[in-house]
């Protein structure tokens, strides 16, 4: 097996969904470091393979794809089982949910959160830390009767909502309130090949 070309950023949430996927699926990975900061995601180079100019991207065999779901999606097709992308109506249907939650109230609840203390991004961080309490509740009163977001085992629903949950202190999400939560993030954390994303010293984490 060739190894996949992973574009990333250290401190970026959805860079480390892929990075972690790859690694469960213990699929062999050269990771390609984009310096955000330095703006490289806005080269020509970088522009051709992601026009939206944002990590990750992968190369795979001749394969160009951006978009951390849609990545998950893919390597769950290519290198996985049915138990990280059920085919089954409902079960692939259970995985769209939280993929949509993991690009949107995650995304903008724990994650603006985090860009704020990690890059001074401009939400209102009362406004984002409100919206992930919000969501963070829902998914400890799911996660009351679950192992996993869609049941017993993992699958691409769990990859694609851990890293920024679990990095919420960052951003001055407090997880103390939410006990299923926690459990679900050391479930996660004790599946062979996990690999953790690089923590930043801000908010409730310095």
């Amino acid at each position: 097996m060739s190894a996949v070309k992973l574009y990333t950023f250290p401190l970026s949430g959805h860079a480390h969904r892929v990075r972690l996927a790859l690694s469960l699926l213990h699929v062999p990975t050269d990771l390609i470091e984009v310096d955000l900061r330095k703006g490289e995601q806005k080269s020509a180079e970088f522009l051709a393979m992601n026009p939206f100019g944002q990590v990750p991207v992968i190369e795979d065999a001749g394969v160009v794809l951006a978009d951390s779901n849609a990545i998950l999606v893919y390597l769950a097709r290519r290198y996985g089982n049915a138990d990280w992308l059920p085919s089954d109506a409902v079960g692939e249907a259970a995985v769209q949910r939280w993929l949509s939650v993991a690009a949107g109230l995650v995304a903008f609840g724990p994650a603006a959160a985090r860009l704020v203390t990690v890059f001074g991004a401009g939400f209102k961080a009362e406004e984002v830390i409100a919206r992930a309490h919000g969501l963070l509740a829902v998914m400890d009163r799911e996660l009351s009767h679950k192992a996993f977001l869609i049941g017993a085992k993992p699958s691409i629903a769990d990859i694609a909502n851990y890293s920024y949950i679990a990095h919420a202190p960052e951003g001055n999400v407090s997880l103390e309130a939410y006990p299923n939560v926690r459990a679900w993030l050391a479930r996660i954390e004790a599946l062979p090949g996990f690999v953790a994303m690089q923590k930043t010293p801000v908010g409730l984490a310095a």
